[in-house]
């Protein structure tokens, strides 16, 4: 059953370095218990944050990379030099550090031409991986998967009234996305709700209102973000006071 908890820091630098420090603990947990830690990366601001904590500041240092292995949850469908790729991002940001080895990076091969063809690309690439005593209910177990939530109520490229919401077999689709007129490649439901761990990041005052009808306004099932239910697993909600703002002050 999900375990949903929530945290408030006064600003998204605080939030980047409370994030880090859950995932320092997380990966040293993962290593300990069976050897190796799963990690799905986010794209996005308070994201980039983490990340440069992660590759740069000394109480991280101790990270165990060489036992980390990272995913990503959801990619543009642009190659991996695009401004818009979240690749680009991370690889600007927490692998421009060198420690973690390039083996361990399995990132979408979204300058395919094809968005489905990537899409059932990366779908190989994580049934490769994560051999079946690794997954829960047929679905890969991520030690941690790190999430966003935009001011609409999207998280990884799960974007409302878009067919992916719907999808309940496969791991990774190309979902259209009506909004930008474009395709996104994205992990689905079944895979979040597999991790044993999801963090949520969510910052700034764009995304207070959107908050609060998740979090406060009793709608249980009106947002995409709302469906990330982890099925055995914790749910964490990682806010910035800018964002929580609307938020009941008991949170």
């Amino acid at each position: 059953m999900s375990q949903e908890s929530r945290r408030v820091y006064p600003d998204a630098d605080a939030l980047a370095k409370a994030a880090a420090v859950d995932l320092l603990r997380l990966a040293q947990q993962g290593v300990a218990e069976h050897g190796v830690f799963t990690l799905a990366l986010a794209g996005g601001s308070t994201p980039r944050k983490l990340y440069g904590l992660l590759a740069s500041d000394p109480d991280f240092r101790d990270f165990p990379w060489d036992k980390t292995h990272l995913f990503f949850g959801d990619e543009r469908h642009v190659p991996p030099d695009h401004v818009d790729s979240n690749y680009l991002m991370v690889s600007t940001t927490l692998l421009a550090s060198g420690r973690v080895p390039a083996a361990h990076v399995h990132r979408v091969r979204a300058e395919l031409p094809d968005a489905n063809m990537a899409a059932a690309d990366y779908d190989v690439e994580l049934h490769t991986f994560f051999t079946p005593a690794m997954r829960f209910n047929g679905f890969p177990r991520f030690d941690v998967i790190l999430l966003g939530m935009g001011p609409d109520g999207h998280t990884a490229s799960l974007f409302p009234g878009s067919k992916g919401l719907e999808e309940k077999e496969r791991w990774v689709i190309a979902n259209w996305v009506e909004k930008f007129k474009s395709v996104r490649i994205t992990f689905t439901f079944p895979v979040l709700n597999a991790a044993r761990t999801v963090l949520l990041l969510v910052a700034g005052a764009d995304k207070a209102d959107m908050l609060h009808e998740v979090l406060a306004a009793n709608r249980p099932a009106a947002y995409p973000v709302q469906q990330v239910q982890p099925l055995d697993g914790a749910k964490v909600w990682l806010l910035d006071r800018a964002a929580a703002a609307r938020l009941p002050q008991v949170l």
